[in-house]
């Protein structure tokens, strides 16, 4: 699962884009564009496009000095990963409490127009108090939420950005679609070519540019550009594969892939040992705020709590001095008396 947190002005703006349907052709067509919108969850606030805008406005203007207090979180699902609705709409809730927004206004907003699930959550930074809610170190937060979520409903397991991992972790090797398709045309390309210029035109066939010169670069249909040191093909790699025999190449690619493999489920297994250790590290410092509360309830009430326990030990009830309605009664026998 894959988080992205951004801050921004305009509730208009946001809540009309995750609520309205696309204008533009895509590349599904416009017929899959309608009805892309599903509310999975509505939090201190409800109705349609316009009231919602006016909601969150009139909360907005406890705290006219933010000037982004839009929060607008985006989180996708793997390709293949299909949700019920009511989980979708746990995992918003989840992430409401992971952030600290729970009790501000948010609606949670399911988009069906790609092939992947994802889910929009437009939240209100200023609470009903006129407090606002700190963006410090949200996209760490929010990189550690999916790790977490990951584990709890048994999703595919993705790498937090690098800047969030220990060192060990920072080392391990990452997954990108663009890269790896370059590299298996690239191992195609070597496959079938028995030369320098018949790889270079199986390449042109694929869309790709080549750019040779002391090195090698490939671009793809999109321009975007790629070193063929980046994927594992150097210039010098690429001339001597192509110089051996079809099965040497094929033996040297079949050890290069179970290495990688290797590398993979190695990488795999440090990424649950480190979620797995912010599990522990999140419920050690819940503790200990929990403890913290109980130890100040005690010293506050050491008083009640004392008179309470001696009479629990010494199987008496409760002093009904404590209660307001005796207090009341002693009141009322005392004017009659005196009457």
């Amino acid at each position: 699962m894959i988080g992205k947190i951004i801050t921004g002005k305009s509730f208009n703006g946001c809540l009309r884009y995750c609520l309205n349907d696309k204008l533009s052709d895509g590349e599904f067509g416009e017929q899959a564009l309608k009805n892309r919108a599903d509310v999975l969850v509505f939090n201190q606030c409800f109705g349609n496009e316009k009231e919602l805008i006016q909601q969150f406005n009139e909360v907005r203007n406890l705290n006219r000095k933010l000037s982004k207090p839009v929060m607008h979180i985006t989180l996708s699902f793997a390709p293949g990963e299909q949700l019920p609705n009511y989980r979708l709409a746990e995992i918003c809730e989840d992430c409401a409490k992971e952030l600290g927004f729970e009790k501000n206004q948010f609606v949670a907003i399911y988009h069906k127009d790609t092939r992947h699930q994802h889910v929009h959550i437009v939240a209100n930074r200023i609470g009903f108090d006129g407090k606002t809610l700190s963006d410090s170190n949200n996209y760490k937060k929010i990189a550690n939420y999916c790790r977490r979520m990951e584990l709890k409903y048994n999703l595919k397991q993705v790498q937090s950005p690098r800047q969030f991992l220990s060192r060990e972790l920072r080392q391990s090797p990452r997954q990108d679609q663009r890269k790896e398709k370059l590299k298996k045309d690239i191992k195609d390309g070597i496959l079938n070519a028995r030369s320098y210029q018949e790889f270079e035109q199986r390449m042109n066939a694929l869309k790709y540019e080549v750019i040779k010169s002391r090195g090698i670069a490939f671009r793809d249909k999109q321009k975007v550009y790629t070193k063929g040191s980046s994927v594992g093909f150097s210039l010098n790699k690429i001339e001597k594969l192509l110089d051996l025999k079809p099965s040497l190449k094929e033996q040297l690619f079949q050890k290069e892939e179970k290495i990688a493999a290797y590398q993979k489920q190695e990488s795999c297994n440090k990424n649950n040992l480190h979620a797995i250790k912010l599990n522990k590290q999140k419920l050690t410092e819940n503790g200990r705020v929990n403890e913290n509360i109980d130890n100040e309830f005690s010293r506050n009430n050491s008083g009640v709590l004392d008179i309470l326990m001696r009479n629990e030990q010494s199987g008496m009830s409760v002093p009904r001095e404590l209660t307001e309605e005796e207090n009341r009664r002693r009141k009322l026998k005392q004017k009659r008396r005196l009457s």
